[in-house]
Formats: C-alpha cells, structure tokens, sequence
C-alpha cells in the first residue's frame, strides 16, 4: 500500500474545502492560532513517512498528552491505576462534571478531564520531581531533546481554568485526589501546554502501532498486553462524546485535542497526525475528521 499517493489526494481534497467551525476561543493563547493551518504527517512501520501542509509546524497538543499521561502512570501504578478511574466511554461532553456526581469520583476513563487530573495526581504521587521528570519523559519517546511546555499556554489555561478546577475539588471531596488541588491543576495545564508538530507527534505514537516498541530506540517501552489496552481505550473513549461517530466513519484508535489535532494508529502499519484548528461542536477538528474518514476510505484498510 502507498499510503502517500491516497494521503496526497485526500489532504488536497479536504484542504479545497472551507474550514468550518471555530478555534478554542476559550482558551486565550490557543485563539491566536490561525483556522487556516492545516497539516498532516503519516510515519509507517515499514520507515516510509509522508508530509502535507503545516506538517513542521510546533503547536500545543493540549488532550493528546492525556494518552502519554496515562502510559507513564500505568507503568508506575500497574493495574492498581484502574481503581481510581474507570475505562469505559464517558458519553458526555471532556469537561462534564455530571458524572463524577453519580460515579462518586471516579472518572469514567483517563482520556476526559476529569480523568487525566486523577492521572495527574498519580503522577504527582509517584514522580520526585513531576514536571522535570515527566517532560523527559516524553523527550525520550519523542527523540527530541528540547521538547518543552509552552509556559504562555500553559498561564492562559491556567486564567481561564474553572471548570478543571471544579473537576478537581469535587474529585478531592469524594477522596480521590490525593495532592494538592493547585499542584495537580498546575501540571496538568502544563502537560496540555507541550509543544509538538504532526511530524514529530505521528513519530512519537509510531509506538502504539508497533507493540508498544518505542521507534526512537527500539525498546520495548510498553508491555504488549498493556499497549493493546491503552488502543482500546483510545479507541472507544479518545474523542469524547464523539467517540462513536469517530469508530464508525474512521474505524482507528485515535485521540483528539482542541488544539486541533488528531492522532491515530493503525496497529503494524502506521500513526498519522493531522491538525487543523477549527473545531465542530464536540470539540473536535472538523478537516481532521473529515481527512482521516476519506484517508481510510481511500486505503480500505482500518480496524473494521
């Protein structure tokens, strides 16, 4: 398969098209970016890569850090992780906090606010110095030793904050946060705020596709069985209340972030980034979805 003769075609097509919906006006630093960005990278198992538009270009990958997250708590807090928060689909908005209500405190998966906060806290627990340690962490991953947090991003997600801060009081109240509120809101605004283009973030989750082997030094970073379980949960749970739609058009365990990007994987064949900041109603990019829909419909090949 030449993944970039049917990439091309399709990011040309999508990229004709208008760009619908809005940036995440919300969040100050994140309405600066330009709608009309718009890039996509595909990296293969087999070494083959392939480059679209603003594919180069650095931006903060906001949710899609909930996924790396949650492979540096797992591999910390091992199958203990899942009594703090759960692995099924929320069916509610990222940022509800009707649930937590109702499930006493415990998120319904890692990928929604509330759950990558419990993430936070675990991290937080298990991590001597969490910030420092954490973005090493993902420099290894990654292959690129100056990835950082984007500080401004990191202050205006933090001004504009209130309904994380909601989340993560009315999760302490139910006892399972176990830090302090500000030192978990803190790091998670940090987290959201790390900086990485389509390149290097389909680079990055190249080991999602591949076992759980990390590309950027061949080690096996994830257990087989634990990788399996974090495409699952992408899967079903990395689009929010969208999830579904998301199955059902595109078929791939993925992960969206209202910077607008979106990764996804293609178990032993590929991880493709794509970003385009206009966002549809349920906060996710409208040409992403749209270009990874006709990308597995042009390919015929997805997990269904």
């Amino acid at each position: 398969m030449n993944y970039g003769i049917h990439l091309e075609k399709v990011f040309n097509d999508v990229g004709r098209e208008p760009s619908k919906g809005e940036v995440a006006k919300y969040i100050p630093e994140l309405a600066k970016i330009s709608g009309d960005k718009f890039g996509v990278h595909i990296s293969c198992v087999d070494g083959s890569k392939h480059s679209f538009g603003n594919a180069s270009e650095k931006f903060s990958i906001q949710s899609i850090s909930k996924v790396l997250s949650l492979l540096r708590a797992y591999q910390l807090a091992g199958e203990k992780l899942w009594n703090r928060v759960g692995v099924e689909p929320s069916g509610t908005a990222f940022n509800s906090l009707v649930q937590l209500e109702t499930d006493l405190g415990i998120p319904r998966n890692p990928l929604i606010n509330a759950g990558a906060l419990v993430v936070s806290d675990v991290l937080i627990s298990n991590l001597e110095n969490p910030k420092q340690e954490f973005i090493q962490f993902v420099r290894d991953l990654a292959g690129i030793p100056n990835l950082n947090y984007n500080e401004k991003v990191a202050q205006s997600e933090a001004l504009c904050g209130y309904r994380n801060a909601a989340l993560v009081n009315l999760i302490k109240d139910f006892g399972n946060i176990n830090n302090e509120v500000e030192e978990v809101l803190d790091f998670y605004f940090h987290l959201c705020s790390i900086e990485m283009s389509c390149v290097e973030m389909a680079e990055t989750f190249l080991l999602f596709a591949q076992d759980g082997i990390c590309p950027m030094n061949d080690k096996q970073v994830i257990k087989l069985e634990n990788t399996k379980r974090i495409n699952a949960i992408m899967q079903t749970c990395g689009f929010y209340d969208e999830a579904g739609e998301f199955a059902f058009k595109v078929g791939l365990p993925g992960k969206s972030g209202v910077g607008g990007v979106i990764v996804a994987i293609l178990p032993d064949q590929y991880s493709i980034a794509v970003w385009s900041p206009c966002l549809n109603e349920k906060g996710n990019s409208y040409k992403g979805m749209k270009l990874l829909e006709e990308f597995t419909t042009a390919t015929g090949y997805s997990l269904f």
